[in-house]
């Protein structure tokens, strides 16, 4: 797939999440994401989401919680990639404070209107939520200290030009913290291909010795890879029997090979 097809897909991906969540919220049908919720499942403390909008929660299709693990300090100036339904960008809010402040960066337009109800409903005043592609961040050099994203850099077919990107809007001494999947090892091709859709990833997972060497070409150091959550094959047994792929006979090809994983790095002061 090109470059262009693939945020098509993403886009359009996502912003039919964010229409189900709307239509849920309004017919009492309850979250958007009970196939997924091997990988995006439990992933918030109770007393972290319990001030949100129950939208925010349902629209949540991450694969970590790097809002817990950035360790984000009062006054502080965060960027979430991809930031969907807001529920990373409004976590983060609460944790710099009123002196700091919480970017979203999102392409869907459906995600964007949803993630703008939810802050209205939060009534979080130190959020802005601005519309482009994270390959392109719409910020200028050198203006934010923590970089988030949930499970969103897989998506994007020029993952240099995302850390790029990243690398350039930091400020010296500021930090890299995501969630994202990861692959460790090799894997076939064609089942991986399998694998990552059920995961919900469109453009492919890093291997992680590729994502630790792109980190380094954009400049960052300090680079940690910290696995949250291993997926074994009996997570995607049914989703791959659906598939036609014979769970048993590619169990070694993948067992234990695709991970969440928080990444942390840190560009140079």
């Amino acid at each position: 797939m090109t470059e262009r097809a693939i945020k098509d897909v993403v886009k359009e991906k996502y912003g039919q999440a964010a229409l189900r969540v709307v239509e849920n919220a309004a017919s009492c049908c309850g979250s958007t994401r009970s196939e997924h919720d091997v990988i995006t499942g439990n992933l918030y403390a109770g007393d972290e989401t319990a001030a949100l909008p129950a939208e925010a929660v349902a629209a949540s299709l991450g694969c970590g919680n790097p809002t817990a693990l950035a360790e984000l300090k009062a006054g502080e100036i965060v960027l979430d990639l991809g930031s969907g339904g807001g529920i990373d960008v409004l976590l983060s809010a609460r944790r710099v404070g009123p002196t700091g402040k919480a970017y979203g960066l999102d392409m869907t337009d459906e995600m964007l209107a949803l993630a703008h109800e939810n802050q209205r409903k939060a009534g979080v005043t130190n959020v802005e939520f601005l519309k482009g592609e994270i390959e392109t961040i719409p910020l200028p050099d050198a203006s934010v200290d923590v970089i988030i994203s949930n499970c969103v850099i897989n998506l994007s077919a020029d993952k240099d030009r995302v850390l790029a990107e990243a690398f350039r809007v930091l400020k010296p001494g500021g930090r890299l913290a995501v969630s994202d999947v990861v692959v460790r090892g090799d894997v076939p091709s064609d089942i991986r291909r399998s694998v990552e859709l059920w995961i919900g990833c469109v453009a492919g997972a890093l291997e992680e010795q590729e994502y630790r060497d792109k980190l380094g070409k954009a400049g960052f150091g300090g680079i940690e890879v910290e696995p949250t959550r291993v997926y074994r094959v009996e997570d995607a047994r049914e989703f791959l029997t659906r598939a036609g792929l014979d769970a048993e006979r590619i169990a070694p090809a993948i067992d234990g090979k695709f991970m969440s994983a928080f990444v942390r790095a840190v560009k140079p002061a």
